[in-house]
């Protein structure tokens, strides 16, 4: 009997967990299945498979005849990514130096409140985007900030930065610090210490919180969509905006290289978060 039991125990899981699946990532294979079909009309009917929407995106020629170009101007599309870039790679800048600075700091040093510190800076993380989003328009405005990319830059640093924190203080926190100690105790510098023995073990962290600060910065859309000003439209609010005035084949298209890029960039991330620091014994061997 708990032998039965154990094995429709085992099936209901399997089941459970592939009908999870199937709901998370089915509508994204569809996406991605949807972007080759070259029905212009109804996207939901296949008509054979093309590459003209990627084509379209480029601006390349295509087969496709004008009624069935969709975006309304390649040039939005290729300013959208442009600002998305801009905004992306200053945002992993900053976040990246001050994430990593105060994940140092918190780590090397002892104050009072620390812990309650500690909190704030998860407190971003855990609000609500759409929450975040508001008040840092209603800060903006209150203090007379125009918007555009700058706006969007401090907005997405008062999350990034928590993201960054988490990644470089799990890295320090599995951190020899013999070797620190015996670096000073040889008569380094602090700044030698930092350069030579704590930046090459944390350094994997740091890359990997920078490149997951990149993807979701280029991935934001709600909180991006109250601080962008105008003239300062992300390929997020883009895509939004073209999806308001209907579903279009192009969409899946950008959804697809979108999908691409933000695998690509995680998985570096990932990896480079769980690589293992080089010992001192495999250093003196290299």
């Amino acid at each position: 009997m708990n032998r039965l039991l154990a094995a429709v125990g085992r099936r209901l899981l399997g089941g459970y967990s592939l009908a999870f699946f199937a709901f998370l990532y089915l509508p994204i294979a569809l996406i991605v299945v949807y972007s080759f079909n070259a029905n212009p009309i109804n996207m939901m009917i296949w008509s054979g498979g093309t590459l003209d929407w990627y084509r379209s995106l480029f601006g390349l020629s295509t087969s496709l005849s004008e009624n069935a170009l969709y975006v309304e101007s390649t040039d939005q599309l290729l300013a959208s990514l442009r600002t998305s870039l801009v905004v992306a790679l200053c945002t992993t800048t900053l976040s990246t130096l001050v994430g990593t600075l105060t994940a140092l700091a918190l780590a090397r040093h002892r104050f009072r409140l620390q812990g309650f510190y500690r909190v704030l800076l998860y407190m971003p993380m855990l609000m609500p985007d759409i929450v975040l989003g508001i008040a840092l328009l209603i800060f903006f405005v209150g203090i007379g900030m125009p918007l555009g990319k700058g706006s969007i830059i401090i907005g997405h640093c008062t999350f990034l930065i928590s993201y960054v924190f988490l990644i470089v203080s799990a890295r320090l926190a599995g951190m020899d610090t013999r070797l620190e100690e015996a670096s000073a105790d040889l008569g380094a510098s602090p700044w030698t210490t930092f350069r030579r023995i704590t930046l090459p073990q944390i350094l994997p962290g740091v890359i990997g919180g920078a490149l997951l600060a990149f993807i979701i910065s280029m991935d934001d859309l709600v909180i991006t969509y109250f601080i962008a000003g105008v003239d300062s439209t992300t390929l997020p609010v883009f895509i939004y905006g073209m999806i308001r005035r209907g579903i279009k084949p192009e969409i899946n298209a950008i959804a697809t290289l979108l999908l691409i890029a933000s695998l690509a960039i995680a998985a570096a991330g990932l990896y480079l978060r769980n690589r293992k620091p080089a010992t001192a014994k495999e250093d003196s061997h290299g």
